[in-house]
């Protein structure tokens, strides 16, 4: 292998982007029988480069998959990518490498295209979960207004973007200036933190909860809970079911990982 060869080469190639960002993600129930590479280091570490920090294999830089230096800025998350590396066994999988392959997100999918990125956050943001509340049964309207109100004030007390909200599913165009205020919000956010930010929005359906979450106004588990009334309320109604269950499961377990990252990156404007 070549300096020049990325490290990832194949194996981050799909599996290593955000899904949120691109589609062509591989499902991990397809190619089931794709052989995961064998390891082929002794020794992950952390380790300085140039003004940030990296990973080493066996002393050799690891770079992204579109073959640039896989560098972020803290020694905190380069550390636990580190340690991502190092706890592989005998096999490599990329599955198990959550920061890195966020990081490599970060690097890129995110820094060349941030307006894109921006744009899709806020597509989000234009039809927030928040904004469309229950008219009825009355505890379901109740839990809306509980979980989501505070985060209508919140919004509009931290970035002067007061939303709009309604009863039903019916289409409510949020005010220009509420949305202008919001992206200017997104403007002075970093690469990394946009990455994580893009992909707890995808999580959550909402680009206010996503930011809640990034700004530490709500941490993993309120943040779930906020953004998964309706389906705590139907299990209540109907019962819990398996698959169900285990969607969100995952899902809450992404949102866990995509907070670690921020907290790792020192959360904020990172």
């Amino acid at each position: 292998m070549s300096d020049d060869d990325s490290i990832f080469g194949p194996l981050f190639s799909e599996l290593g982007r955000n899904r949120a960002l691109d589609e062509q993600v591989e499902h991990p129930g397809r190619n089931t029988f794709r052989p995961l590479p064998k390891r082929f280091y002794k020794e992950a570490k952390a380790a300085p480069l140039d003004d940030g920090f990296t990973v080493l294999l066996d002393g050799r830089a690891v770079k992204t998959p579109a073959r640039s230096p896989l560098k972020v800025p803290t020694l905190a998350l380069a550390e636990a990518m580190a340690g991502e590396w190092e706890g592989q066994g005998e096999k490599i999988d990329p599955r198990t490498m959550w920061l890195t392959k966020l990081a490599n997100t970060a690097i890129d999918r995110v820094e060349p295209r941030r307006d894109e990125v921006i744009a899709d956050i806020m597509a989000f943001a234009g039809t927030d979960l928040i904004c469309y509340r229950a008219d009825n049964p009355a505890e379901l309207a109740r839990r809306h207004i509980a979980y989501w109100q505070p985060l209508v004030d919140w919004a509009a007390e931290t970035f002067g973007a007061r939303l709009r909200v309604t009863e039903g599913l019916t289409h409510i165009a949020q005010d220009e200036d509420a949305l202008a205020a919001l992206r200017s919000a997104l403007t002075g956010i970093g690469s990394f933190s946009l990455a994580a930010l893009h992909n707890a929005t995808t999580l959550t359906g909402s680009a206010i909860i996503g930011l809640a979450l990034l700004k530490g106004r709500l941490d993993v588990g309120q943040a779930f809970d906020a953004s998964h009334v309706d389906e705590t309320w139907q299990a209540e109604l109907c019962g819990e079911d398996e698959d169900e269950a285990l969607r969100l499961a995952t899902r809450r377990e992404e949102l866990a990982d995509t907070a670690r990252f921020l907290e790792l990156l020192g959360q904020t404007s990172v």
